[in-house]
């Protein structure tokens, strides 16, 4: 799974409608060009694929005073909600996930309820656990990990990562169900992590 679908979809569904100048500059403001391969030309890329694909409607609206070509606005389909909350509860939930991926998973963890929330997270924790488990159970050495030489650190690099995955979901869950931020449904103002037309990026590239 690529996070570039789920960050597109996402920063989309934000707005309601956008243009791909918008959904670029709010996926640098997030650092997403950063830590994942949202860069403007995978960006621009998957607006077009998932318009094609009928994830996104592709408004075209008029022209630039400029001059400038025509502007096409991006609206997502209800088959793009239906993908979105797809790769949404797939990036909480599968235990081995890549960082990029998990990283988009948690900045739209807000647009579901907030017990899915923790039971999407309580199911990634039992994946972790179940992997370590089988793994470690399979694999160690009774004499520990040192004992078949430096090729024994590799083991010991993905159950500290296993571990340290768990504690910081259990982390995030314990939050959560500590009453921290505002999921879908719920009064209140949600927190708004996009930029105001025309409003300065200091991230931008």
């Amino acid at each position: 799974m690529s996070a570039i679908r789920l960050l597109v979809l996402g920063a989309v569904r934000q707005h309601g409608r956008a243009h791909g100048y918008q959904v670029r500059n709010d996926l640098e403001f997030w650092g997403a060009h950063e830590w994942s391969n949202a860069k403007p030309g995978s960006i621009y890329h998957a607006l077009k694929q998932m318009a094609k694909q009928g994830l996104l409607h592709a408004h075209e609206i008029a022209p630039s005073t400029a001059g400038g070509p025509p502007r096409t606005e991006y609206e997502v389909t209800e088959k793009g909600t239906e993908e979105y909350f797809g790769l949404l509860r797939e990036a909480l939930t599968t235990y081995d996930q890549k960082m990029d991926v998990l990283s988009a998973g948690i900045g739209f963890i807000v647009d579901l309820e907030r017990a899915e929330a923790v039971e999407l997270l309580n199911e990634r924790v039992r994946g972790l656990e179940g992997w370590r488990s089988a793994v470690t159970d399979y694999y160690t050495p009774e004499d520990g990990p040192e004992s078949i030489g430096h090729i024994g650190e590799i083991m010991n690099m993905w159950v500290h990562s296993a571990d340290a995955g768990a504690e910081w979901t259990r982390g995030l869950i314990s939050r959560i169900e500590g009453g921290a931020y505002t999921f879908a449904g719920e009064g209140g103002e949600p927190f708004v992590g996009v930029l105001a037309e025309g409003q300065e990026n200091p991230y931008a590239s």
